[in-house]
């Protein structure tokens, strides 16, 4: 049997942070994940190089060996589409294997989080924790870190297209050019910032766990959680099932720090009678906590409009892939040795108040039409060189659930998201995508739209089939919520309530989801967490 100080579940974008820190605090920490070792065989080329997740996540032979294959419940409000739900498998969690588009979000939504119960969440709290864990290309600022984990740098070498857009998006939709969304002042349109440095992917594994290695920090892959084990009203360790299918139990000598995700963590709640009542009842699990968990899930919604353009250059072709991806491994330099995405706009719809409500992803290759549900990988319309940008809902009104499928911890839970159940989501959307098309008619040598195209030209033909085409950017938050009222889970110390010992630290607490990227707060909230555990030991 293991025991430690601490022990922490999920080795994702916040566990990997809050485990290091409280290592590096001289604590001894057991870090416990059930997906395989970012830096294993067969995987570590496919996560390191940054452009290889464009081929990553669109092959799905690929996808399964760090994707917990994850899919949504039938939502009624887009044609019961089951729309999938990718979430890494691997040590660094969806930091492994996302876009690295670093996004803190605005300044108002930590402020907000503050207002509604989050008592030292304001954005002027949060500050410090941003810049510890970062290491900025520009070095630090009174708003920038330097030295941290985390590098972080602009896209560079941008496609001729991206230029175009760049030169005339911001007269178009009435904003500034921005030097720094993560600065002063988030709206605007400017370079994406990514979580990348020298052609290889800065995830939290790679930041916090492989770089200096600590003695005092054990890390165990392969090992699925059933159950937090609680005693006396106080949580005192974990049971994981091995590889072997063997049990384990590690014990923790002081509090178990649950980072399993906005999806695993109320599982793993769940399954240890922590959440509401009668779900738990019906699936014969004694109550220990009756708790809102699962509820409050929330994500953001993206559309591709995509526009034939040569001056776009990349190719979506297996070749070009090819060629790309061994150019990065080689030489590290290239298209494939930063991101996808060129550009980040935020702007504000009709309905907006302090902060922006829309994200644009400007994307370098036609996008996939018109969604990819579907088992097998599904191709761009064509192989042309394109120009795509994803008009996206960052602020959306529709709520949903985390549910058990069964008392088994094995069975994938049911995810419910109820995507676009509130009509202004809709709304917003639909704002989006007019503007975007008003930036890209007749923008550098465009073409012409490929998708959606001329058939959905109309407001009408793009309302009819907005529920087909929206798409979830993997960024699902708040299924335990942090706050002062009947609708927390945990208080704004992390602290589960009802139970000793135990806390939760991912981005299932956001109580509202961030504007934008969701992966940087991720990993602040892992550095926060550390933080208030640290200095409350210390008094």
């Amino acid at each position: 049997m293991v025991t430690s100080d601490y022990v922490v579940v999920g080795a994702g974008s916040a566990g990997c942070a809050v485990a290091r820190r409280l290592a590096e605090s001289g604590a001894s920490v057991t870090l416990v994940e059930a997906g395989k070792r970012e830096d294993g065989r067969g995987v570590k080329s496919l996560v390191d190089i940054p452009g290889a997740v464009s081929v990553l996540l669109s092959t799905p032979q690929l996808k399964k060996l760090v994707d917990w294959g994850y899919k949504s419940v039938p939502q009624a409000a887009a044609l019961d589409r089951v729309i999938p739900m990718t979430r890494g498998k691997l040590v660094g969690g969806s930091s492994s294997v996302n876009g690295m588009l670093w996004v803190r979000g605005h300044r108002q939504d930590f402020d907000d989080w503050a207002a509604d119960g989050a008592t030292g969440w304001s954005y002027d709290d949060v500050l410090p924790s941003f810049k510890r864990l970062e290491d900025w290309e520009d070095g630090a600022t009174d708003l920038r870190g330097a030295g941290g984990p985390i590098k972080v740098r602009r896209q560079r070498n941008i496609t001729g297209a991206a230029e175009s857009f760049l030169a005339e998006a911001p007269g178009r939709l009435g904003v500034p050019v921005v030097d720094d969304y993560n600065g002063p002042e988030q709206e605007g349109v400017g370079l994406a910032q990514l979580s990348a440095d020298a052609g290889h992917r800065s995830s939290a594994a790679r930041g916090y766990l492989r770089e200096q290695p600590l003695d005092n920090l054990l890390i165990l892959t392969g090992a699925h959680v059933t159950r937090i084990l609680i005693e006396g009203g106080r949580a005192s360790g974990i049971e994981a099932r091995g590889v072997d299918g063997d049990l384990q139990t590690i014990r923790a000598s002081r509090e178990v720090i649950v980072a399993a995700g906005t999806f695993g963590s109320p599982q793993l709640l769940m399954l240890s009678g922590i959440g509401p009542a009668a779900h738990l009842r019906q699936h014969g699990i004694d109550v220990v906590a009756d708790l809102p968990v699962g509820d409050n899930l929330h994500d953001h919604l993206f559309v591709p409009i995509s526009n034939q353009m040569d001056s776009a250059v990349r190719r979506p072709t297996p070749a070009y892939f090819l060629r790309g991806l061994a150019r990065a491994r080689m030489r590290r330099d290239g298209w494939a040795s930063g991101s996808q995405f060129d550009l980040l706009g935020f702007v504000r719809s009709s309905q907006a108040g302090i902060a922006p409500d829309l994200q644009l992803h400007v994307l370098y290759w036609i996008y996939p039409f018109p969604n990819q549900d579907g088992a097998k990988a599904v191709r761009p319309p064509t192989t042309k060189p394109g120009l795509t940008v994803l008009p996206t809902l960052i602020r959306p009104e529709s709520r949903g659930t985390v549910r058990l499928a069964g008392s088994d911890p094995m069975l994938a839970p049911l995810i419910d998201p109820g995507y676009l159940t509130a009509a202004s989501d809709t709304d917003v959307l639909l704002e989006g995508i007019a503007r975007t098309r008003e930036v890209l008619t007749g923008l550098g040598d465009s073409t012409g739209e490929v998708v959606p195209g001329a058939d959905y030209a109309t407001p009408e033909a793009i309302r009819r089939i907005l529920p087909n085409i929206v798409h979830s950017v993997y960024h699902p938050v708040g299924t335990c919520r942090m706050g002062s009222d009947e609708r927390a889970v945990v208080d704004p110390q992390l602290r589960v309530l009802g139970v000793d010992g135990l806390r939760v630290a991912d981005a299932s607490v956001m109580p509202s989801i961030t504007g934008g990227n969701t992966n940087a707060p991720s990993i602040m909230i892992g550095e926060r967490c550390a933080e208030l555990m640290i200095e409350r030991r210390s008094l």
